[in-house]
């Protein structure tokens, strides 16, 4: 979350008017993976969960044609022009992140009430 605002700053101050950049921690890493990494902080930092470990919870469907393994960001032109580096790696990043959710949960838990959840099929319909 840092290196992200961090990166959008430096754009900000830094960058030429009408240049884009792509901003990124530098790293490659399988959807799959991520997920585990998820489950394995969530049995970590909140350790109450109803279901445990949390990657029982991981449900596998079949891919869809075009499906991403992973996801991968050429930060080169940041670097370069900018001076910009990402400061985290990727599991301190997730970690810092999945904290911050447990730690914010007034945020985010009105968006598992049957209100919202109505608002949203009404919006979106079912997908």
């Amino acid at each position: 979350m840092e290196d992200h605002c961090d990166a959008i700053a430096t754009v900000l101050e830094k960058a030429k008017p009408g240049e884009t950049y792509n901003i990124g921690g530098n790293n490659q890493v399988k959807n799959i993976d991520i997920v585990e990494q998820l489950c394995g902080l969530m049995d970590e930092l909140q350790r109450d969960l109803p279901i445990t470990p949390a990657r029982q919870l991981i449900t596998f469907v079949k891919d869809r044609p075009g499906h991403d393994r992973r996801y991968a960001m050429d930060i080169s032109k940041i670097q370069r022009d900018l001076g910009w580096q990402p400061k985290y790696d990727f599991a301190a990043g997730l970690k810092q992140t999945v904290q911050w959710y447990l730690d914010h949960r007034d945020w985010w838990q009105p968006l598992l009430s049957n209100d919202y959840q109505q608002y949203y099929a009404e919006l979106y319909g079912d997908r």
